[in-house]
């Protein structure tokens, strides 16, 4: 039996804030990548490029989709950094936090393998997960796409009451609870949701809900 709860994490925006330095790089490059591979101008590449961000929940997906571009080449061009280890933030008391969790701990994310592992291991945050799946994993099917959760969940052997899911981005949380995970949505709007169990101002704020983790997951359907 797999340890419980399994706590499936997103990455950016999540176990680290990508928007002030990190995303502004990766939608520059996307948008620099798309004029080059579709013979756009700058603004029609970046309509493109946040048209099928907002579609498919990740741009990758629509270029694949509409425009056979190999996704292997786009992720090499556009999560390549001449120095990401300056460009990292994260909480404090990051590691200490998730080291309290009970069960098991892993990365599901919609960034590349390669991308993924520099920044866990920059982070120092390698070490304490048990799985690390990214977009590659489950062939190019990248969240809230149905299918790569369910494949992440057989692939995990566990039921879905017995995961619980930390991420940045609603429409995925909406996904996993239509599946019958459990939803934790790190955020500071106000705004809530039905599609949620708990909101996070902050990633460390995950030490207050060990107790809840074990209630929740316990005999797990």
């Amino acid at each position: 039996m797999a340890r419980i709860p399994v706590w499936v994490f997103d990455l950016d925006d999540t176990l680290h804030h990508a928007t002030p330095h990190i995303f502004p790089h990766i939608n520059r490059a996307m948008t620099s990548y798309i004029e080059r591979h579709l013979s756009l101008d700058y603004a029609a590449a970046t309509a493109l490029r946040q048209h099928y961000w907002q579609r498919y929940g990740a741009t990758l997906l629509g270029l694949i989709r509409h425009h056979g571009v190999d996704p292997h080449h786009f992720l090499a061009e556009t999560h390549n950094f001449d120095n990401l280890s300056s460009m990292l933030m994260t909480a404090p008391a990051l590691a200490e936090t998730l080291k309290q969790l009970p069960g098991r701990r892993i990365i599901f994310s919609n960034a590349p393998r390669t991308y993924t592992h520099d920044v866990l291991h920059l982070t120092g945050l390698f070490p304490l997960f048990d799985a690390i799946y990214t977009v590659e994993s489950f062939g190019f099917q990248p969240k809230p796409m149905r299918n790569g959760f369910q494949k992440l969940l057989h692939k995990e052997q566990i039921r879905p009451g017995q995961a619980i899911m930390i991420e940045d981005s609603l429409p995925n949380l909406v996904m996993a609870k239509r599946l019958g995970m459990h939803t934790l949505w790190v955020t500071r709007t106000l705004r809530n949701s039905p599609w949620v169990d708990h909101k996070l101002r902050s990633i460390i704020d995950l030490r207050h809900l060990v107790g809840w983790s074990q209630r929740a997951t316990c005999g797990a359907k």
